[in-house]
């Protein structure tokens, strides 16, 4: 199937980790010129390495997005290399397990900035170029947790809930311009993210990872943890021409894992 998208631009946040990784991959497949962002430089440089490999276009941006006021030199730097931004993947790393409750303001107050204003703030400056093409497309990676709560992830729990109810506000106001607004959100894939908090989870319950791992996979349907290439091309179809009349709508990743309708 041709997505119709060869020759757009996109900036995918989080291109060094395995899931922004995939995304961008996807993409590049697809003849998208790819932004690549990450506040982790070395990281940056071997997924970029792996694209050019296949012959991608990509442009490289260190970003740090609890920095909000320095947004807006970065997105002109992308759109200097590879033109304006058609497609925006807001990826954004998930902050310590912890409990939701007693957690000092500025912890709060230093996450909600990179995770939530850093996102809001970025997309503002790439939809007015959006809207007046008459094409974009904002896809923004949360958590199962805004689904079905994750015990022992509630900061992240309640954050990237708040991008849910943003980003279903934000369809509703540039639709009508030809953009799309809309959500995904990962079940167990296998990440350096996710083996991170499957040995948290084993530490903190005094169990072999292997058995932590065991269990994850007995409750996923397809009896297995996902691959995040599979997220990836999820993603890559969202931002294409055939998803132009999918928005404000949450799309599972997750293999049946969400035990919630």
């Amino acid at each position: 199937m041709d997505l119709g998208i060869a020759g757009r631009t996109a900036l995918v946040f989080g291109a060094g980790g395995g899931l922004g990784g995939a995304i961008a991959a996807a993409l590049a497949q697809e003849g998208v010129r790819v932004a690549l962002a990450d506040i982790d430089a070395a990281a940056l440089s071997e997924t970029e390495g792996r694209l050019r490999d296949r012959g991608a276009e990509t442009y490289c941006v260190q970003w740090d997005l609890a920095d909000v006021a320095g947004a807006a030199d970065r997105i002109a730097q992308v759109r200097s290399e590879l033109g304006e931004v058609d497609i925006l993947v807001n990826n954004t790393g998930g902050p310590p397990p912890s409990p939701v409750a007693g957690q000092p303001a500025d912890t709060w107050e230093s996450h909600f900035r990179s995770m939530v204003l850093a996102v809001i703030g970025v997309t503002d400056l790439v939809l007015p170029g959006m809207t007046q093409r008459g094409w974009g497309r904002v896809i923004t990676s949360t958590s199962s947790g805004v689904i079905a709560p994750i015990p022992n992830l509630g900061l992240s729990n309640t954050l990237r809930s708040a991008l849910v109810g943003w980003s279903k506000t934000l369809a509703s106001e540039v639709g009508g311009a030809g953009v799309t607004s809309n959500i995904v959100l990962p079940g167990r894939i296998a990440t350096d993210r996710i083996r991170f908090l499957d040995e948290k989870r084993a530490e903190r319950e005094g169990l072999e990872l292997e058995e932590v791992v065991r269990q994850s996979t007995s409750s996923i349907p397809l009896g297995r943890y996902g691959e995040p290439r599979e997220y990836g091309d999820v993603v890559a179809f969202l931002a294409s021409e055939r998803a132009s009349y999918l928005t404000g709508s949450v799309f599972r990743i997750d293999g049946g894992y969400i035990n919630a309708v």
